[in-house]
Parts: C-alpha cells; structure tokens; sequence
C-alpha cells in the first residue's frame, strides 16, 4: 500500500479504537482515572497516521525515507539491512511489540523531551504521507516537513502530558494497522518472523491501483471524520 493509504488506515484504526474500546485498553499499562480529552483525541488521530508509517522504515525509497532527508534515508537503509530487507523484521507482530514497549519505555525512562521528539517524528510522517507537504527528496520537500512538523509539535507542546498515557497503544496500533494492509496485498507480510510463513489476502492486486486509491482511502477518510465526530460529541 502507498503512504498515504497507510497513514488514513492508522488514523482510522485510532478513532475507531476511541469509539468502541474501554479507556483502559487505550491507555494499558498505566490505567488512567480520568477520560481522554478531546483533543488527545484529535493529537491520537495524526500521531496514529504518522506510526502507521513506521514499519516502512525498511523500505529506503519508501515514503518513510525522504521525510527527514539524508538522515531518514540513511536510516532506512540500515534498519533495512538489519532486518533481512523490505517486509520482513519491520512487518511483524515482533516489530509492533517492540515501538509499542519502546515508547511506553521512552516515556517513563527519558520523559517529556522523548514524548516530543517523537511527537515531531509522527507529524512528520503524517505531513509527508498525507501529501501537506511537496513529494520528492529536495531540501525544499522534506525542508518544508520539517517546519510543519516543528509548528505542530509547538502546539502539541501546549496540550500533551509528559507521560500520555494513550501514546504507546497509539503507535502500536498505527504500526498494526500498516501490517493489516498490507497482509491485502499479494506479497503479504511475515507476521511470525523471523518464522518464514507469509500471511496474505490478496484485495489489493497492485499497490497504487484504483481500489486502493479511489475506493479504500476515501472510505478510510470520511470513516475517520465520521468516527471522531461521533466520539467528540458523545465525550463527557
């Protein structure tokens, strides 16, 4: 799957999971008394889109890569080379385990400047994936990123604890939601790596093409307007 259908299948995933599960599965391990606000709600939305980008850090021409410039790119091409190429180590059940204990981890072990940054780099995958910003790899492209992001972060700043309870489920889950889609696909992923089994259900024949672009991605969006519009106004 593309970028962008990626990142509104994570910001689907969210405000689906807002709307139908108890408080204590999105904020598991630490149980939080008090609700979610709404604009947690609405910082979940395009911090999910972001994680949902996040196993494509193996893919060194993927959308992930160009985000951040040579620094993403490099990145890329290492975590690539580490996990057996694109598809394998990054695609699995173990991966989605691994940035969801890392973040709960970075939080409670760094604090608030951990709980920025990746703010930062979540919105910077958003802002790339859902096209805010010019495609391609020039300065100008992953420059203007990188400004969008820093503003959004600023503002996030203002709002998000030290500690959000909801932020590893959100990353897992965006993390989760990339392997659900692209198990579509016919190439499938090793959700049991590094056991060698691949798990696929072949929706999608080619990636880019009109189910994907034309029907998948605008149900994945106005499903995320609708879902977060329903939670928002039933929310205490």
């Amino acid at each position: 799957m593309l970028g962008h259908s990626h990142a509104t299948s994570g910001a689907l995933a969210w405000s689906a999971a807002a709307a139908a599960l108890p408080l204590t599965l999105l904020t598991y391990p630490v149980m939080e008394a008090g609700p979610i606000r709404a604009v947690d709600l609405l910082m979940g939305t395009f911090l999910t889109a972001g994680a949902a980008l996040l196993p494509d850090a193996d893919h060194p021409n993927g959308t992930i890569s160009h985000v951040l410039g040579p620094i993403s790119h490099y990145a890329c091409r290492f975590i690539s080379w580490i996990s057996g190429g694109h598809r394998h180590g990054t695609h699995s059940f173990a991966f989605v385990a691994l940035v969801t204990y890392g973040t709960w981890a970075g939080e409670h072990w760094l604090g608030r400047y951990f709980t920025l940054a990746l703010s930062f780099f979540l919105l910077a995958l958003a802002i790339r994936a859902l096209n805010f910003a010019p495609t391609g790899d020039r300065p100008q492209a992953w420059g203007t990123v990188v400004i969008l992001a820093a503003c959004g972060t600023f503002a996030i700043d203002h709002w998000i604890s030290d500690k959000p309870a909801w932020l590893p489920f959100s990353v897992g889950l965006g993390a989760l939601a990339h392997l659900v889609g692209d198990c579509l696909t016919d190439r499938g992923c090793r959700l049991l790596w590094p056991l060698k089994i691949r798990t696929r259900f072949p929706i999608i024949e080619r990636t880019g093409n009109k189910m994907e672009t034309l029907i998948l991605v605008p149900i994945f969006a106005l499903g995320t307007l609708a879902l977060l519009w329903y939670t928002i106004s039933h929310h205490p």
